[in-house]
């Protein structure tokens, strides 16, 4: 197993530095900026969706309440015996 020997660092330019930090903090202000305006926007939206699941789950509920009826209107026919 050979040894490898790294160079030693590279001393980084105070302009790189201070370069990297700004773009790292712009860019969490900018990503902080339209987080809140996306949370905004979706709680204007919850009530309407709220609405909308409400008829939705309504509509299939009644779906589902004609759809077992029908199995069951249907079971009933193959059950009778035939003539």
């Amino acid at each position: 197993m050979s040894t490898r020997i790294f160079a030693p660092p590279v001393d980084v330019s105070p302009l790189i530095r201070f370069s990297r930090w700004s773009l790292l903090f712009a860019g969490i202000a900018y990503g902080a900026f339209w987080n809140s305006r996306f949370t905004k926007k979706e709680a204007a939206l919850k009530p309407i969706l709220e609405k909308e699941k409400a008829e939705r789950d309504a509509f299939l509920a009644a779906q589902k309440l004609k759809t077992a009826e029908e199995e069951k209107a249907a079971l009933e026919a193959l059950s009778q015996p035939s003539k």
